[in-house]
């Protein structure tokens, strides 16, 4: 069996099968991945897969605008400091100086959600396998070290580009929605249902968000799997007052607005009323079933 199928089975990945066989090569070259493609596509599932596979410890940062160079790098603990003075003693290193010391892979998932003085901090490690830590000196990378890393298009709230040095530096690869079967797979391993009906409903309603006139960003195979469980729970009469169809057109129509309210963009908030909007794509996908 091929690395990307055994990746594949042992962590129960459907398809990308040739985002899987780029990521193995970027790595396997000694380079630093960049995975690029919209919220919900799987970004996080394939970097992490790919470095179990290879046996490398990945250590983690998640991206947002607060994030500071020395939560990057390390600081020193002032309570130490009067202690012992500055030394290793009291310093408390980042996730950056860690993934160095070990040889490891230094996972950021949302890369561009950092301000730019925190993803500057990266280039000469990248660069040169080298940083400066004040008052600590110089800090070469163990063999091994190597950055992946995530991001979301630019076009999404509160995401913003990579500075061209800083791409520079990386190999890419671009994550795109997966087609209908694949989805509907995916969404029947992530819910457990075996009411391929009920599935195939919830894939076809979320991919008409990603092409509808009306929505600037359609929803993710997250949301199909939200929709699929609530209207389970609403047909079963978990909600404590309802039972009945999970494909009936008002168990649908509920379920569907709730898993999709806060996943989906809309090019006009104020002229558009989502809850009819909703229900007019969950009612054109039941006509085409």
């Amino acid at each position: 069996m091929s690395p990307v199928g055994r990746i594949q089975r042992e962590q129960g990945i459907v398809g990308r099968e040739a985002e899987l066989r780029l990521s193995l090569a970027v790595l396997a070259a000694g380079r630093n991945l960049l995975l690029e493609g919209p919220v919900g596509v799987g970004k996080t599932t394939v970097a992490l897969a790919v470095c179990r596979h290879l046996g490398r410890r990945a250590v983690r940062v998640d991206g947002d605008e607060r994030f500071t160079e020395s939560r990057m790098t390390g600081w020193f603990d002032p309570p130490l400091v009067l202690k012992r003075g500055y030394g290793e003693e009291s310093f408390f290193p980042g996730p950056l100086v860690q993934a160095m010391r070990e040889g490891s892979v230094l996972f950021i998932n949302e890369m561009n959600r950092m301000p730019e003085t925190v993803q500057n901090v990266l280039l000469p490690a990248l660069d040169e396998r080298l940083i400066v830590l004040p008052r600590l000196g110089e800090l070469r990378a163990v063999e091994g070290f190597q950055v992946v890393a995530t991001q979301n298009p630019v076009e999404y709230i509160a995401t913003g580009h990579l500075s061209e040095a800083l791409r520079d530096r990386f190999e890419h690869v671009a994550l795109r929605y997966q087609d209908e079967a694949e989805e509907r797979a995916i969404v029947a391993r992530d819910t457990g249902a075996a009411e391929a009906d009920l599935i195939g409903l919830a894939v076809a309603i979320v991919r008409t968000t990603r092409t509808h006139e009306k929505i600037r960003k359609g929803a993710s195979v997250r949301a199909a799997a939200g929709i699929v469980k609530l209207a389970l729970a609403l047909a079963g009469g978990d909600d404590g007052r309802r039972g009945g169809d999970p494909t009936g057109d008002a168990v649908l129509r509920e379920a569907a607005l709730t898993a999709l309210a806060t996943r989906i963009e809309l090019k006009d908030e104020e002229e558009t009323d989502l809850a009819s909007m909703i229900a007019e794509i969950v009612d054109s996908v039941k006509k085409k079933a």
